[in-house]
């Protein structure tokens, strides 16, 4: 059985000569207390016979509630350690409020029968590159690097 195939966006900013790129913190009990290495793109499983980017596109403006227009950069796929593959796109722009994300229902307390609805993504923010290596999902950081070296001018970006 072949594994999950996502789709998703890494945008990026540049400010005062430094590369920041949008992560996601996911939402639900189960991410609450984590932090290091538990953020991600915004990204969303895709059903085989979609259009990646068009499904890439589609999750961003689900979990941040804004659509996202520009220059996509083709950043390849990367495997998770759960064997999940990702494919990823880069695109220059900006995000300022809080994710308007949508929802999913879980059973929590776990075999409580009390379903509960919770955000999908629950923050979202601007890391330097140095930061976010830390805070994404480790294999995520080769996305990082594929951004890094398409950039032009990445003078400024290593550091």
């Amino acid at each position: 059985m072949p594994g999950k195939v996502s789709a998703g966006i890494l945008l990026f900013r540049r400010t005062r000569q430094e590369l920041e790129v949008l992560l996601v913190h996911p939402g639900g009990p189960f991410f609450k207390l984590k932090d290091e290495g538990a953020w991600t793109i915004p990204k969303g499983e895709a059903l085989p016979e979609e259009e990646l980017l068009e499904r890439a596109r589609l999750e961003f403006a689900e979990e941040l509630g804004v659509s996202v227009d520009g220059s996509f950069l083709e950043l390849g796929s990367i495997q998770q350690k759960g064997g999940k593959v990702v494919h990823a796109w880069a695109v220059e722009g900006d995000f300022t409020g809080e994710p308007r994300s949508n929802t999913f229902e879980l059973e929590w307390p776990p075999r409580s029968g009390r379903l509960q609805s919770f955000p999908e993504i629950d923050r979202a923010e601007f890391f330097n590159v140095e930061a976010a290596r830390a805070k994404i999902n480790a294999a995520q950081c080769l996305l990082l690097d594929r951004l890094i070296q398409s950039l032009p001018n990445q003078r400024f970006l290593r550091g």
